[in-house]
């Protein structure tokens, strides 16, 4: 069978398919038994046939850490379909994926270099492995305040700080759909012999469509993990890891997914892994086809609503492409923060983002919507701006009957203040994350932390982006950041207070 033909092919679906349809009496995990046992609520939102395939590693299911059978075919499947020599499946998240790729590079005391706005996962990963983080600064766009990818530029200039380096970590694209110079970065990175390794967890689509960005596996990645839940059809938390060239040590590979993957996977997950990779293989170029005309559609009309900017490509560093699927819309020129928008759409006009920041929301555009989809984005949009209209003249009313007092509009109460802006200048971490994570803690009050090394990791979620990390020092601008994000309406993850009135600091 030729390999088009083979991608047609749904091996673990099958497989999960006949079992499922299989009449036999189950004496082994889980307890519901296909489904007899679940309470009545859950049949209710789900359906009872979800449960009859929820099933352990049968043998005719094979095994996730041995795999021979289903899902052998399946993962080589895919492999084949993404331009791998090897795939992975993975059911805990690309979160999973990150961490392993570190832990199969870098062993305690090693040195990884990678840029400081990494997913929280790669710190857990440092944590994990004991390795030591060469934090490249990536390019930042105040206008926008977004950051971009590291420059190849800067990536020669830490290697040759630290030519003992095992591995390098680019994001590949960013949360904005940012792509760096990925392919430029490769060669620099094999001019010393050790492997580029990608989170990609954003990119999965990219394989499959010519006007975007070139994939990381072409570019030269290494390794590359792609959450193939954020932007194809497989089911939340599952996510794929893709091997190519002889760099990666597979086996150390294979062991580190066994310390962080669950033993007892969900196949529910592995078969929608297994049909997201038939789907997208067999109909991706028509699927991402209509998925870009569903964002230029997008891009086009929010482009005429007044005090509305959407983030095109940009001749900057760091910035070499953009995934056009990925829409960033900026709001503040409404007066208006990110977050604040983001609560109005959802909660108000049924329109609901990805990541809201302090400037901007940013919306995942994939093969999933459909035109009402976006007609419902630009309308909710649209009254958003007009309400920024209403709101003036009212003020302005306002304003010259109470020409004494101050008054503040409603729609700011205190979210609407200047935008913050990300620190992305830390000192570098003067404890590895591992150390600092092990070491005795105390909790001391926010101002009173100032210049302590940090004991907890603390993001703004989404995107997972570390503001603070075990190990580095806390900072001013720092603190600020995290108590305006708080105080504008944003989630912050991590820390032992959600209000922020203290922080876990490394004991004296």
């Amino acid at each position: 069978m030729s390999p088009a033909n083979s991608q047609q092919q749904t091996p673990l679906l099958d497989a999960l398919r006949e079992r499922t349809n299989h009449p036999h009496a189950p004496f082994y995990a889980p307890g519901h038994k296909h489904g007899q046992g679940i309470s009545q609520p859950l049949i209710d939102l789900f359906g009872a046939a979800v449960f009859r395939s929820d099933l352990p590693e049968l043998p005719e299911l094979d095994n996730l850490f041995n795999p021979e059978g289903a899902i052998a075919e399946a993962q080589d499947l895919a492999a084949a379909a993404f331009g791998a020599q090897s795939t992975r499946f993975l059911t805990n998240g690309s979160t999973c994926g990150i961490i392993a790729a570190i832990l199969a590079t870098c062993g305690p005391g090693d040195k990884i270099i990678l840029p400081r706005n990494i997913h929280s996962s790669a710190i857990s990963g440092l944590i994990l492995s004991g390795a030591i983080p060469i934090f490249v600064n990536p390019e930042y766009n105040p206008e926008w305040d977004i950051a971009n990818s590291i420059t190849p530029e800067a990536t020669v200039a830490a290697l040759k700080q630290h030519p003992d380096a095992k591995a390098v970590m680019i994001v590949y694209p960013t949360y904005h759909g940012v792509c760096g110079n990925l392919r430029a970065i490769a060669q620099i990175t094999h001019q010393y012999n050790i492997p580029l390794l990608v989170d990609e967890a954003h990119g999965a689509h990219f394989n499959f469509h010519p006007n975007l960005p070139e994939p990381a596996l072409s570019a030269g990645a290494d390794l590359t993990v792609q959450s193939i839940h954020k932007t194809l059809g497989a089911m939340t938390q599952a996510s794929m890891l893709h091997v190519k060239g002889d760099r990666i040590d597979i086996q150390k590979l294979n062991r580190a997914l066994q310390l962080v993957q669950s033993t007892s996977p969900s196949y529910i997950l592995l078969a929608s892994l297994d049909a997201a990779r038939q789907q997208i293989a067999l109909h991706g170029e028509q699927l991402m086809t209509q998925t870009l005309q569903l964002a230029e559609k997008a891009r086009s009309r929010i482009r005429l609503i007044p005090g509305l900017s959407v983030l095109e490509p940009l001749n900057t560093p760091g910035f070499a492409a953009l995934d056009r699927t990925r829409l960033t819309v900026k709001v503040s020129d409404l007066g208006i923060t990110g977050f604040a928008a983001d609560e109005i759409l959802h909660s108000e006009l049924a329109v609901t983002a990805e990541l809201p920041m302090p400037q901007h929301l940013t919306f995942i555009i994939s093969l999933g919507n459909t035109e009402r989809d976006i007609d419902n984005l630009v309308k909710a949009l649209t009254i958003l701006e007009g309400r920024r209209e209403k709101e003036e003249g009212r003020r302005k009313k306002e304003e010259g009957r109470r020409k004494k007092e101050e008054r503040r509009s409603p729609m700011s109460d205190g979210r609407f203040a200047q935008s913050p802006t990300l620190p992305l200048s830390p000192s570098p971490p003067l404890l590895s994350p591992r150390e600092a994570f092990f070491l005795p803690a105390e909790i001391v009050a926010a101002d009173k932390a100032v210049d302590r090394l940090c004991a907890e990791l603390i993001c703004p979620y989404p995107p997972g982006i570390p503001v603070l990390m075990p190990g580095e020092i806390i900072t001013p601008a720092a603190v600020d950041y995290l108590q305006q994000i708080l105080a504008a309406g944003g989630k912050i993850t991590g820390c032992s207070d959600r209000n922020l009135q203290t922080l876990k600091v490394v004991r004296q």
